[in-house]
């Protein structure tokens, strides 16, 4: 399997002279990816407009998104992920997420109550922009989006511009093996992982699908010391049911040890993200690329 490491920054508002110390350390140390996530109520901005200034200032560094569909309308959406991919030459990775459910987010991304849902809504969204993606006008009715022979132009760079979904749970495992062409859980123990990976593989059976081997991947945080006590009772409230330490690395044994460990349950790309503030940008990246960069293949 090849292995691959993606940075993704702490969630914490960054200021634009750290994206670029960013961009530039994880392109020199020879990281694969910068990881950004969606937080719609946060305060560290829209991934797809960091990325597409990302996508100008480095050449090989893949551009990684978690992305909210929910509240965004696709065909702009289908629109803006093309171009982006396009900007890149081809360098755009996406994960779908439903969002982090923060007291008031529903409603501000659109979400009625007694309507499809933030599961329904993703289910919907996805294969209209797979068709979109693929050339195709495109005509589709529903309570939720009224289109009628509406096409999409550029189309993407990569054929076909993947989507990957996470989620741990039941149904979000089944979805990623019916719909999605990777999977990137987080808060999961390497062994859980392992068996998320075998539902998912089942579903993808069933819905007459395969999902690449080496497409299965995790979102872990990391601290270089011990950190506040905050961040395990974060973790335990998430997960009470899982050992910190089976999803918390602290320090670069344990870090690579818990890499390994998800490598031997089939899990081959990680995106890691610091849990402690560093000094610097620059010296949190040499850190972590004397840690794991040796794992990647």
């Amino acid at each position: 399997m090849k292995i691959r490491f993606a940075v993704a920054p702490g969630l914490r508002e960054f200021h634009p002279d750290d994206l670029d110390a960013l961009l530039l350390s994880c392109e020199q140390l020879g990281f694969d990816t910068l990881w950004l996530s969606d937080v719609p109520l946060g305060v560290i901005g829209d991934p797809l407009v960091s990325l597409t200034y990302a996508a100008a200032r480095t050449s090989r560094l893949k551009l990684g998104a978690n992305v909210v569909p929910i509240g965004r309308n696709p065909m702009l959406l289908a629109r803006e992920l093309a171009q982006l991919d396009s900007l890149s030459r081809g360098r755009l990775l996406l994960s779908f997420v439903p969002g982090l459910n923060q007291p008031g987010e529903s409603e501000a991304l659109g979400v009625r109550a007694g309507g499809p849902g933030r599961a329904g809504v993703m289910e919907e969204v996805i294969p209209l922009l797979r068709r979109w993606w693929a050339g195709e006008r495109v005509t589709h009715h529903s309570d939720r989006y009224d289109f009628t022979d509406i096409a999409v132009l550029p189309r993407p760079v990569q054929d076909p511009l993947e989507i990957w979904l996470g989620g741990h749970g039941p149904e979000a495992m089944r979805r990623t093996g019916r719909l999605a062409d990777g999977w990137l859980t987080a808060a999961m123990s390497p062994e859980e992982a392992g068996r998320g990976r075998a539902v998912i593989e089942a579903a993808a059976v069933e819905a007459g699908r395969t999902i690449d081997e080496e497409h299965f991947g995790i979102s872990m945080p990391y601290a270089r010391h011990d950190p506040p006590a905050s961040v395990g009772e974060g973790i335990r409230l998430r997960r009470s049911d899982v050992a910190v330490d089976d999803v918390l690395a602290v320090g670069a044994d344990a870090l690579r040890s818990l890499v390994r460990r998800h490598i031997d349950n089939g899990l081959s790309k990680f995106v890691l993200r610091p849990v402690t503030p560093a000094a610097t940008v620059h010296e949190e990246l040499e850190w972590l690329a004397d840690a794991v960069l040796s794992l990647q293949t």
